[in-house]
C-alpha cells in the first residue's frame, strides 16, 4: 500500500485553456495600428514620446506609488503562504514537553504527619502524516500558483500605473494647450470687442455689433478658469500616483508658447503578434493562476476521501520520589537519587472519516464549482482585453484620420478670419463675418488640439490592453519598508527576489 500509495496524486491536474484564441484571434484594427520593431520595448512603452517629465514622473511613480507598494507586499505575503505550504513536506507535529509536579498530603489522628511526593517528566512526541494521496503536494500546488499570481497582479498595477500617470500628464498638457489657445482668442477678440464698443459710443455703429463681440470675448474669458482648474486637477491627480501630497508641479512647467506641443504617434510598437501579448496581459496571466490554484485544491479536496496514515513516535523520560519527613520539601538529592523509566513507542496510526464522506464529496463539488468560475472568469478576461484592444486601435486610426483634417480647417480658419477683417476694414462686409470667423478659428483650433489628445489617450490604452509596461527598476519592497518590517519580524530571505515559476504552472513563450 505504501509503495502503490507513494505514487497517487489525487485531483485534476491543470492544463492551460488559451489555445483558441492564439489561433484564432485577430483584429484588422490592431494589425493597422502597431508594428512590430525591437524598439523602444513595450515594457518602456513611454520612451515613443521622447519626454524626459513624462520618463522622470514614472520613475517617481515606480519608487513611490501607495497601489504598487501594497501589491509588493501581498506578493511577499503570498511568499509566506507558500513557506506554510511546503511545511506540509516534513512531520506535521514536533513538541516537546515537560513537567514537575509536587504532591503533599496530611495524615489526621493520634499520628499526624506529613508526606510529599515529586513526579516529573520529559518527552518528545512526533507526527507524521504521509503523503499518500498528495494532499500536501497539491496544497503546494495551489500556494505556488497564488504566489505567482501575486506577482502577475504586481504587474497589472504596474501597466495600470505606467497608463494613469501618461494619461493624466498628456490632460494636464492639453489642458495648457487649451489654455494657451482660450487666452490668445481672448485677446483677439477684445480687440473687436473694444473697437465695437469704441465704434458704438461714437454713434457709428448699431449696438448690435457691440452686445454680439462683447457675448463672444466674455464666452471665450468663461472657459479660461474651467482650463486652469483641468490642470490644478491633473497635478493633483499626478501627485497622488508618484506619492507626492497633492499640490502644483513646478518641475513640470514649459516655457511660454510651447505649451500646445501634443505629441502625435502614429503607431504602437510591439516585438510580438498581439494575439499573444493579450495572453501575456498580467490579469489574463493571473486569472489562469488563479485557476491553476483552484484546480489544486479540488485535489487537497479529494484526499480527505481517502485513509490518512501518520507515523507517531514518543520519546519519554518520568520519574517520581517520595518523602515521608514531617512538613519538609525534598531536597534536590532525593530527587536526583529517585528512580526513573525511559520510554519509547514508534508505530503507524490510519484514520478514515468512513461515515463523513456527504460533507466531504460537497466540499469536492464546491471546490470543482469554484474552479468552473474561475474558467469562465478567465474567457471572459480573454475577450474583455480583446475588446480594448480593439477599441484603442479604432480610436487611434480615427484620430489619426481626422488630425491632417483638422488641421487644414485650422489654417483655413486662420484665413477667413484675415479675409474678413480685410472686407470689414474695406467696407465691404459686416461686423458680424469677423464674428463668424473669429468664433470659428477658436473652435477649430480646439478641436485639433482635443483630436491630438484623443490619439494621445487612444495610444495609451492600446499599449495598456496589450499588457506593456511592466517594468520597473524598483525592488519588490524598498529599503526603508523593509528595514522597517525586518525591525518588527525576521523575515529570513524572504526579501529577495522571487524565484522563478515553478515548472507546474504555465508560462507563455516570451513571458517578461
Amino acid at each position: 500500500m505504501v509503495c502503490l500509495g507513494g505514487c497517487v496524486t489525487v485531483g485534476p491536474d491543470f492544463h492551460p485553456p488559451h489555445a483558441d484564441l492564439s489561433e484564432h484571434w485577430s483584429s484588422p484594427q490592431v494589425e493597422q495600428a502597431t508594428s512590430q520593431r525591437a524598439q523602444p520595448d513595450a515594457s518602456q512603452w513611454w520612451q515613443v514620446f521622447g519626454d524626459q517629465n513624462l520618463e522622470r514622473l514614472m520613475a517617481e511613480a515606480d519608487a513611490n506609488n501607495a497601489d504598487l507598494k501594497v501589491a509588493g507586499l501581498r506578493v511577499l505575503e503570498a511568499r509566506a503562504q507558500l513557506g506554510i505550504a511546503e511545511s506540509g513536506r516534513y512531520p506535521q507535529v514536533q513538541q516537546i514537553g515537560g513537567q514537575a509536579l509536587y504532591t503533599k498530603s496530611k495524615h489526621s489522628g493520634s499520628d499526624t504527619s506529613s508526606s510529599g511526593s515529586w513526579q516529573y517528566g520529559a518527552g518528545f512526541d512526533i507526527g507524521w502524516e504521509l503523503d499518500f494521496w498528495g494532499r500536501f503536494r497539491r496544497a503546494i500546488e495551489s500556494a505556488d500558483a497564488a504566489y505567482f499570481a501575486s506577482q502577475a497582479n504586481r504587474d497589472g498595477v504596474l501597466v495600470l500605473l505606467h497608463a494613469q500617470v501618461a494619461d493624466t500628464y498628456y490632460t494636464m498638457r492639453t489642458a495648457e494647450a487649451r489654455l494657451r489657445i482660450a487666452r490668445e482668442n481672448a485677446v483677439l477678440q477684445k480687440r473687436s470687442f473694444e473697437i465695437t464698443e469704441r465704434l458704438f459710443k461714437g454713434g457709428e455703429t448699431d449696438e448690435l455689433d457691440f452686445q454680439q463681440a462683447k457675448t463672444q470675448y466674455l464666452g471665450t474669458l468663461s472657459s479660461i478658469p474651467q482650463l486652469e482648474s483641468q490642470i490644478m486637477l491633473a497635478q493633483h491627480a499626478l501627485c497622488v500616483l508618484i506619492g507626492r501630497p497633492p499640490g502644483p508641479l513646478p518641475e513640470l512647467e514649459v516655457q511660454a508658447g510651447k505649451e500646445g506641443v501634443i505629441p502625435l504617434v502614429d503607431h504602437a510598437v510591439l516585438q510580438d503578434v498581439p494575439a499573444n501579448l493579450l495572453l501575456r496581459r498580467p490579469d489574463v496571466r493571473s486569472a489562469e493562476l488563479y485557476m491553476a490554484s483552484q484546480s489544486a485544491l479540488i485535489g487537497v479536496a479529494k484526499a480527505d476521501l481517502y485513509p490518512s496514515v501518520t507515523l507517531l513516535g514518543t520519546l519519554a523520560w518520568s520519574g517520581s520520589s517520595s518523602s515521608g519527613t514531617p512538613d519538609s520539601l525534598l531536597s534536590a538529592s532525593s530527587i536526583a537519587g529517585s528512580p526513573s523509566k525511559l520510554a519509547l513507542a514508534v508505530g503507524p496510526s490510519i484514520t478514515w472519516n468512513v461515515f463523513d464522506h456527504g460533507r466531504i464529496m460537497n466540499n469536492v463539488r464546491v471546490q470543482d464549482a469554484r474552479l468552473q468560475q474561475l474558467e469562465v472568469a478567465y474567457q471572459n478576461t480573454v475577450r474583455q482585453a480583446a475588446r480594448e484592444a480593439d477599441d484603442a486601435a479604432t480610436g487611434l486610426l480615427s484620430a489619426l484620420q481626422s488630425d491632417t483634417i483638422l488641421h487644414d480647417a485650422e489654417q483655413a480658419a486662420h484665413r477667413s478670419l484675415a479675409l474678413a477683417n480685410t472686407l470689414y476694414r474695406e467696407g465691404y462686409s459686416d461686423f458680424q463675418r469677423v464674428l463668424d470667423a473669429q468664433r470659428a478659428l477658436f473652435a477649430q483650433q480646439d478641436a485639433y488640439i482635443v483630436n491630438r489628445s484623443n490619439a494621445v489617450g487612444s495610444l495609451i490604452a492600446l499599449y495598456k490592453a496589450m499588457g506593456g509596461g511592466w517594468h520597473t527598476d524598483q525592488p519588490l519592497i524598498d529599503p526603508a519598508t523593509r528595514q522597517q518590517m525586518q525591525e518588527r519580524t525576521d523575515w529570513g530571505d524572504l526579501f529577495d527576489e522571487p524565484h522563478a515559476p515553478s515548472a507546474s504552472i504555465s508560462q507563455p513563450k516570451g513571458q517578461p
